[in-house]
């Protein structure tokens, strides 16, 4: 009895003893337990769906660099004019051109790949060394990184702002698009003939607003406005200034695989969207006016600017003749050179077009 007495006295002094411990601040602290098992997630205690998959990297780069997205666009471009190897402007071909050690600047800006490039960039021409020729990454950028957020689109056209005027800075023109690029090189090289005493020299067989006044002629400016029965169109007017532009006309749909896109000829799928009847080929009559102007124009007589001889002919083959003039004269030829170069056969402005010439020829007729 005295043993079962004493048993649990010691139990009783043991608890005690336990009591003090877990309660007291200097008390043994054990290891923590381990971690138990993470619950699951969202409100019924089920796990969400997994995210879809993301776009895998090369995409964005397929998208460019595919046969299917390249090989149109190679195949179009070979059969254009800014293809051509014999479009140069001393009659060489672009291989002999691009042999040369030198290239003037105010030919390579639109002649050389280097040369446009830093006519867009704002900076003066220059002799140009070792040119090459016009290529995808002349009109367009070329990425450096892929960072196109910051950096701009891969092969983003390279500049179509409003364009000033190569020869009247206080002039620009806005076609309101891409056409713009075009617009940079497509116009005159230099200024109408003026006078201040009735006559005008031609210094140079060049002499004309070269091949380039497509924009002008579009926009109705840049010809000399000889007085005459033809009316002259507001500026801006044309229709196909207003209601189209030379990209919706020259690079559209193709209709066989030999026009539109970036062999920039103009396709019948653009035209008929107006010309439900068809696509015209010229302005009614001018093939005829334009013969009967260059006839005129051969039988006109001017001087040698140092001789004082009798030179017959302001324009012969559809090149200017060195000499003096008369301003009436001069204008008249320009006004030929001017729709000669443009090669749409006055399609680009009809009235403009129509009326230059029909006066020009009035103003040389006897």
């Amino acid at each position: 009895m005295k043993n079962v007495k004493l048993i649990g006295f010691l139990m009783i002094l043991a608890s005690s003893l336990m009591f003090i411990q877990c309660t007291s601040e200097n008390a043994l602290i054990g290891p923590q337990g381990v971690a138990g098992i993470d619950g699951t997630n969202g409100s019924n205690g089920i796990d969400g769906d997994d995210g879809a998959n993301g776009v895998d990297g090369t995409a964005t780069c397929v998208a460019c660099h595919s046969e299917d997205h390249r090989t149109p666009i190679d195949a179009s471009y070979l059969l254009s004019s800014h293809n051509n190897q014999t479009i140069m402007y001393d009659g060489s071909t672009l291989t002999d051109y691009t042999n040369q050690s030198f290239f003037y600047g105010s030919c390579a800006r639109c002649h050389s790949n280097e040369g446009y490039i830093d006519y867009v960039n704002g900076e003066a021409a220059a002799t140009i060394s070792n040119p090459t020729i016009i290529s995808c990454t002349t009109c367009h950028e070329k990425h450096s990184t892929f960072d196109f957020e910051n950096d701009g689109y891969d092969y983003a056209l390279r500049n179509f702002e409003p364009v000033t005027l190569i020869v009247d800075e206080t002039k620009t023109i806005d076609f309101g698009d891409t056409s713009n690029t075009c617009a940079q090189c497509h116009q005159p090289r230099t200024v109408t003939p003026t006078s201040i005493d009735g006559t005008f020299t031609i210094t140079s067989s060049h002499w004309g607003p070269h091949h380039g006044p497509q924009a002008t002629l579009i926009e109705g400016i840049q010809g000399a406005n000889i007085a005459g029965s033809e009316g002259y169109p507001g500026v801006g007017s044309s229709t196909h200034r207003t209601g189209s532009s030379c990209v919706k006309c020259h690079m559209g749909e193709t209709t066989d695989g030999t026009d539109g896109a970036h062999s920039w000829v103009q396709t019948d799928n653009a035209c008929t969207t107006c010309h439900t009847s068809g696509a015209p080929s010229e302005v009614s009559g001018l093939t005829e006016d334009m013969e009967t102007l260059a006839s005129l124009l051969a039988n006109v007589t001017g001087e040698d600017a140092e001789t004082g001889d009798p030179i017959v002919g302001i324009i012969h083959d559809g090149h200017p003749q060195e000499g003096i003039f008369t301003i009436t004269e001069a204008e008249a030829a320009w006004n030929y050179l001017f729709i000669l170069e443009d090669k749409s056969g006055g399609i680009h402005n009809p009235a403009y077009a129509r009326a230059l010439i029909k006066n020009s020829i009035e103003a040389l007729q006897p």
